[in-house]
């Protein structure tokens, strides 16, 4: 575990981000005081897989093969005349979602 001072984090960031992200943890000091430690956040796909898992034996869900059913690509789109699935998408990448 590495130790930092305010200060000398401030002028470093970008170091002490890469070590974090290779699993170190760092411990910031105000004075010598520990005040804060910034550690790594677990890899989110690794979270999102448990808890879906943990959803699967609830009966909550149900895990896909990730595979697309047969015939895709060539099924019949459904019908959207006035473009709203266009215009609703639009709008949720301006939203930035």
């Amino acid at each position: 575990m590495k130790k930092a001072a305010v200060a000398e984090l401030k002028a470093s960031l970008s170091r002490f981000l890469a070590g974090v992200k290779s699993g170190e943890e760092v411990v910031v000091t105000e004075r010598g005081n520990p005040i804060a430690k910034i550690v790594p956040i677990p890899p989110a796909r690794e979270d999102e897989e448990r808890r879906l898992r943990a959803m699967e034996l609830n009966g909550l869900v149900r895990l896909g093969s990730g595979r697309l059913p047969r015939g895709f690509w060539t099924a019949r789109r459904p019908a959207d005349p006035d473009g709203m699935v266009r215009q609703a998408l639009l709008k949720e990448r301006e939203e930035g979602k």
